[in-house]
């Protein structure tokens, strides 16, 4: 059976998350709201631009696009699609796919063109009435791959005209209805106001609907706890890492229906030894651990999980239970992405807190068209060494170009996760 997806929506004005089309009060942060949909089950974004001024639709093109590196969910972009330069401008900022709005007469030779450059899977089409089909129908399903339904009251006319999938955006939550809808074949999902409150919990949605026999993408281990190799008292040690930086977090113990548990909520729950009694990491704190990947190890007797930790891991307030150093030994880091953090940071603090003589402040003493100057020149020195048969001219010329760049990055504020964001994009 194919799954079903649950949607979540963010509605921009501005550049700010509000409640609706209608309601413009705040709906709270975006990035936090962002942050909540990727970790908590979420199954997809519906970002709707309300902008009615170019200068908004660019300001909300801008959180998209940051909303886009935040999260790995697919997000898909809706709203002030009027031209081909819109689409591209959507898809470019790293949306999944456009919703081009059905009640504009443009939207069918749009879809055209937009169907030609970028392809029909990117495509998709609002709509609140059937309209359209009735006048385009044919060219509706050669130039898009699915609909979007803001009506509900459609969805009978719409099983009578077209047989493209679909999804639905719909207000409020009734079990009862929201089976029936998921139920129908086209339909590929259901969401909108009830999917994106910060207090629906989105996995106990999924429990509720699977016992209805509705299907969602959920957490299915690729083996048996049978095949686990537990200690003597029945227990697995689990040790737990960020699922992006890679730290260590902390170390706990899982039992069988701990293990189960963590499937079915999606977040890490841990059987506690003092207690003798399960327990969600963040129940009473906030500090959940959502689920991005569990592995066991060679012996099948260790948990290694990554998740996406929300506030402090380790109850002291650190961030990692591992925060006491023991010993250590001066060693020579190969991670180049920590070898990059550590350059960054050492320029950054000479922004910050400006030493004499340092090369490094007479950069930004210079000012921006200096620096640019000395990139530049570096980008040279690069060109020339690569004609030179000698591999560590061309090293060297390369160092001194990435040093001058992140003098330039921090200059303007970018940092080495926004690069690795942007890449993860490409």
């Amino acid at each position: 059976m194919e799954h079903k997806n649950l949607i979540a929506t963010i509605y921009l004005k501005d550049g700010m998350a509000v409640k609706g089309k209608e309601d413009l009060e705040s709906a709270g942060g975006w990035k936090e709201l962002a942050k909540l949909y990727n970790d908590s089950g979420v199954d997809k974004l519906y970002v709707f631009d309300l902008s009615v001024t170019d200068r908004e639709h660019e300001v909300n093109l801008h959180t998209i696009k940051e909303l886009c590196r935040m999260v790995e969910i697919p997000i898909y972009g809706a709203g002030n699609i009027q031209r081909l330069e819109d689409i591209k401008k959507m898809l470019y900022a790293g949306c999944k796919g456009a919703i081009l709005d059905g009640a504009r007469h443009e939207t069918i030779s749009l879809a055209g063109e937009g169907m030609q450059r970028f392809g029909r899977e990117k495509l998709l089409i609002s709509m609140e009435n059937v309209d359209l089909l009735f006048k385009h129908k044919k060219e509706a399903e050669e130039y898009v791959h699915k609909l979007v339904v803001l009506n509900p009251l459609i969805i009978d006319a719409l099983e009578n005209i077209t047989d493209l999938p679909y999804s639905v955006i719909i207000q409020g939550y009734d079990k009862e209805r929201w089976v029936e809808i998921l139920k129908k074949d086209c339909v590929t999902g259901i969401g909108g106001e009830y999917i994106s409150r910060s207090d629906t919990d989105v996995t106990e949605v999924k429990r509720s609907l699977a016992a209805e026999g509705i299907e969602t993408k959920k957490f299915v281990s690729a083996m048996e706890w049978s095949q686990f190799q537990p200690n003597s008292d029945g227990l697995v040690p689990v040790i737990v890492q960020d699922y992006q930086t890679g730290e260590v977090l902390m170390m706990a113990y899982m039992n069988q229906e701990a293990f189960q548990t963590t499937l079915s909520l999606g977040k890490m729950t841990y059987y506690s030894r003092s207690r003798k009694q399960l327990w969600t990491k963040g129940e009473t704190s906030g500090h959940y651990q959502y689920v991005k990947s569990m592995a066991i190890d060679c012996d099948q007797d260790t948990i290694l999980a990554q998740v996406s930790q929300i506030g402090a891991a380790c109850h002291t307030g650190n961030p990692s239970c591992f925060y006491r150093e023991l010993v250590k030994k001066e060693y020579m880091t190969k991670n180049p992405l920590k070898v990059f953090e550590n350059v960054y940071h050492v320029i950054e603090d000479r922004m910050e807190h400006p030493k004499e003589g340092s090369y490094t402040n007479y950069l930004f003493d210079k000012g921006i068209d200096k620096i640019l100057k000395k990139l530049g020149e570096e980008a040279t020195e690069i060109v020339i060494a690569a004609k030179n048969p000698e591999p560590e001219e061309i090293k060297y010329e390369i160092s001194d170009f990435l040093y001058h760049m992140m003098v330039l990055m921090v200059e303007k504020g970018v940092t080495w996760d926004d690069i690795v964001e942007e890449l993860n994009q490409r």
